[in-house]
């Protein structure tokens, strides 16, 4: 229900916003922009992100069932089982969803965008397996939905690309900062799920995990900013992540030649699933693009920043990181146009000034909520979101206080 009110909420508003626009600032181009963008938002969603997406779904479908029948997801599975048996404890043990799961997280930290996305269906479609409601999402899928959407990324690959073409003198300064903020975003929104799920937190085995990845964070943090230049960290990041992805293309190829797999039949076999689950998303990727697309063209995402602006004024308080938050509330609507606010903003106030930075930190600090709500809940047929939503807006919300608060220890 609260996806059905947020979608209601996104097309009442952008209407208000925008006949207040044409009433009183005479703005007679308001609609023409909104309706061509509604348009130009179903046209993304089926030819830049649907289509696209089933020849990378077909691929690593395939690539997956290979790791299956090796044996690879399980021993995953196995192996932080004592982990995920505290945090989805509906998952039974050794349960395939927890390898899938493990995949995609992997897979996100290494900031392999096109390979997290099929690993993270894969372990929505395994979670949907164990769903006695189909339509309605179960605690382990709202687990994982909203530590993805946390998006723990290690090396903020893109961003620094970025940044390195608009000329950064110091393309990757923001490693750092970036690498805090997705960190805290993920810590609140399994505190927030936990809270929801009466999960035990203090649990042994829990605070050691958290423990041992937050030292093993820090730990690559320190090795890379004390023995390795800023080329080298870009290099070594982008080497060893494509590495790592086709070192794992590798493993499940030979263990399954090792377990008399035929391995090819085995790839069809699971691919044959890609466009199928391309197909099942496109209606829900289409309808949140459009919604988003009216907010975004309605001016209802200036009118919050200029409101929030004076609020903080008000209060007395520095306001010179306000001209950065359109790209931290657009990062949960919509990833191509926070990165679109994100460059804008670099271009506007400088690559290496206060906002330029702050902003990039924003986009590197979570990921896109509603994108990945209507994306995964859709491809299994989940319709009642339950929490996820507002427990992914608190991991975002988090990211964001986070950001800001690093951002003014690194560059303010």
């Amino acid at each position: 229900m609260a996806l059905n009110y947020i979608w209601i909420g996104f097309f009442l508003v952008g209407f208000v916003a925008a006949l207040a626009q044409l009433v009183f600032f005479g703005d007679t181009e308001i609609f023409k922009r909104i309706i061509d963008g509604t348009f130009e938002a179903a046209k993304t969603g089926v030819m830049d992100i649907a289509l696209p997406l089933a020849g990378v779904m077909t691929l690593w479908l395939g690539i997956m069932n290979i790791g299956e029948k090796a044996g690879a997801i399980g021993w995953l599975a196995k192996l932080i089982s004592p982990f995920f048996s505290r945090i989805f404890p509906e998952v039974p043990k050794d349960h395939p969803a927890t390898g899938h799961m493990v995949m995609n997280f992997s897979a996100n930290l290494l900031g392999l965008d096109n390979a997290a996305t099929p690993f993270g269906l894969k372990a929505m479609e395994s979670l949907q397996t164990l769903n006695p409601n189909k339509d309605t999402a179960t605690n382990a899928q709202i687990m994982f939905l909203v530590l993805h959407t946390s998006g723990l990324t290690l090396i903020p690959l893109a961003i620094m690309a970025q940044r390195a073409i608009l000329g950064a003198a110091d393309p990757s300064d923001i490693f750092i900062p970036c690498m805090v903020a997705t960190y805290v975003a993920t810590v609140a929104g399994i505190i927030a799920v936990s809270i929801r799920q009466r999960i035990n937190l203090f649990d042994g085995v829990v605070l050691s995990w958290l423990g041992g990845m937050t030292a093993a964070i820090a730990l690559m943090m320190w090795y890379f900013t004390s023995y390795l230049s800023k080329t080298e960290i870009e290099t070594v990041s982008k080497v060893a992540s494509n590495f790592i992805l086709f070192s794992i293309i590798v493993v499940f190829i030979t263990g399954a030649m090792r377990k008399g797999v035929n391995v090819y039949e085995a790839f069809i076999e699971g691919a044959k699933g890609g466009i199928q689950t391309s197909l099942t998303i496109i209606p829900y990727l289409v309808g949140m693009l459009v919604a988003i697309s009216v907010i975004r063209n309605s001016g209802v995402l200036g009118f919050v920043v200029n409101g929030l602006a004076w609020i903080i004024g008000q209060l007395g308080l520095d306001t010179s990181f306000t001209p950065a938050l359109p790209t931290a509330l657009m990062k949960p609507l919509s990833g191509s146009g926070s990165r679109a606010l994100m460059i804008d903003a670099m271009k506007t106030y400088g690559v290496d000034s206060f906002v330029g930075r702050l902003a990039c930190i924003f986009q590197g600090s979570a990921d896109t909520t509603f994108y990945i709500v209507a994306l995964y809940f859709g491809s299994v047929g989940v319709r009642k979101t339950r929490y996820a939503i507002s427990c992914g807006l608190i991991a975002d919300l988090a990211g964001i206080v986070a950001a800001i608060s690093v951002a003014y220890v690194f560059f303010g």
